[in-house]
């Protein structure tokens, strides 16, 4: 802990002699958050006003994570590291600095912000952008927030590969029948893109580890995903939703929609059907909200999200800028309806906020978001895939070469190394990897 800290002030000072080196005369851009958006905003900046701005970057992380490639990082098939890239190699440049904003004095033009050691700090700026993302959404329900996983981070999901390779070693062990069951009963609730990667690619991985194990040939494993929707993947194509129907149903997880659950508890869940389920894992993925930075600010929201015009501005506040998750983009392709929350809309979101604060302060020429979906992949592991790129829906081997090279192609913008090198992927249930 104490060589944490000492390297967290080094950082500290680091950040501010760079503050102290920087011609005060330049206008300062503050970008909060390094997200897909924000990490974005921050690439496009430090190239369009190299040497014409202060840049400043705030995030509670040093290091920028590939979201989407969590479930593969849970089941063991890519490194941690793979997905991670730190902010002071794909930013270089730019002022870091590691602490969480908790207020930002709209009327001043200041955001405070509070550092890993709780010291406090605070800046002026020219041109905010506001790129804080999302958080994890955690309903009202009893026991979810004491008993279930998350999975928004690097450490939540290698918490949960150790968890579930854990159960499965404590059902090998394990003598009475019912404990065995319940240790092998896995339950994620919400079926949308890490819902349905998380359960099918955990599916395989728990295949893979009870074949090793004699004393569990006649105790099947049981995975259960549940949403209150009428089909896995709300939100796509019913074709590449019945892709990963099926894929789910050949690795025998229970789906069940239209159902949720209405309590958490240690050692069982109850549906909302009434039903109470055994089990030690439960696994939260039931979508996301706003930072709640966002409702801090005191502007006008549209469900939790900033309120902004097609140039990314906020009304009324021309220095303040807001993309990705944080912001209610209309997408004038869908009538004016605010843009997903999706990692293509933040990205291009991040690039056009960049170039836009760019023109207000004199280089080049703003432009008005506009962007058509490109298509979405679902990794499930092993060859199988879902997918649609540019309309066309693929499904296997061809999918899954599609995914892999949509990630390929999103290494090269964001700046980290091929996250599969040195990796395997998992065989599907039932056949062994040679």
């Amino acid at each position: 802990m104490a060589l944490a800290q000492q390297f967290s002030r080094m950082r500290a000072r680091r950040a501010a002699a760079r503050t102290r080196a920087a011609p005060a005369h330049l206008p300062h851009v503050v970008v909060v958050g390094a997200g897909f958006a924000g990490h974005a905003a921050a690439r496009g900046l430090l190239r369009r006003l190299h040497g014409r701005a202060r840049i400043t970057v705030i995030d509670q992380r040093d290091h920028f994570v590939y979201l989407p490639l969590l479930p593969e990082v849970a089941v063991g098939t890519i490194e941690p590291r793979r997905v991670a890239i730190a902010l002071n190699r794909s930013l270089r440049g730019a002022e870091l600095i590691t602490g969480a904003v908790d207020h930002v004095d709209i009327d001043a033009r200041t955001v405070s912000w509070r550092d890993v050691d709780g010291g406090h700090g605070r800046t002026g700026y020219d041109r905010l952008v506001v790129a804080v993302g999302s958080v994890g959404k955690l309903l009202p329900i009893p026991g979810v927030a004491e008993n279930a996983h998350g999975f928004r981070s690097i450490s939540e999901a290698l918490s949960l590969r150790d968890h579930v390779v854990r159960q499965v070693e404590l059902a090998s062990a394990a003598v009475d029948p019912a404990e065995r069951a319940a240790r092998l009963t896995f339950v994620t609730v919400g079926a949308g893109y890490t819902g349905t990667e998380v359960t099918a690619q955990g599916a395989a991985l728990t295949a893979l580890l009870v074949a090793d194990r004699p004393t569990l040939a006649e105790t099947p494993v049981r995975w259960m995903l549940l949403d209150h929707s009428a089909r896995v993947l709300p939100g796509l194509d019913p074709r590449l939703s019945g892709v990963a129907d099926r894929v789910l149903h050949e690795r025998g997880v229970d789906v069940r929609t239209g159902t949720s659950i209405s309590e958490a508890m240690p050692g069982a869940v109850r549906l909302s059907t009434g039903s109470e389920v055994p089990t030690h894992t439960l696994i939260w993925c039931v979508g996301v909200r706003p930072d709640p930075l966002v409702a801090a600010l005191g502007l006008a929201t549209d469900r939790g999200r900033l309120v902004v015009g097609t140039d990314l501005r906020v009304p009324d506040h021309p220095d303040i800028f807001a993309c990705g998750d944080a912001a209610a983009v209309p997408d004038v392709t869908r009538h004016g309806a605010p843009t997903a929350m999706t990692a293509q809309h933040a990205t291009r979101q991040g690039r056009l906020a960049a170039r836009n604060i760019a023109a207000s302060l004199g280089y080049g020429r703003a432009r008005r978001y506009r962007h058509h979906d490109l298509g979405f992949v679902v990794e499930l592991g092993g060859a199988d895939a879902a997918a649609n790129p540019l309309g066309v829906p693929l499904s296997g081997v061809a999918a899954a070469m599609v995914t892999r090279g949509f990630t390929c192609m999103r290494c090269r913008v964001t700046g980290y190394a091929w996250p599969w090198t040195g990796s395997s992927m998992p065989a599907p249930a039932g056949k062994r990897s040679r």
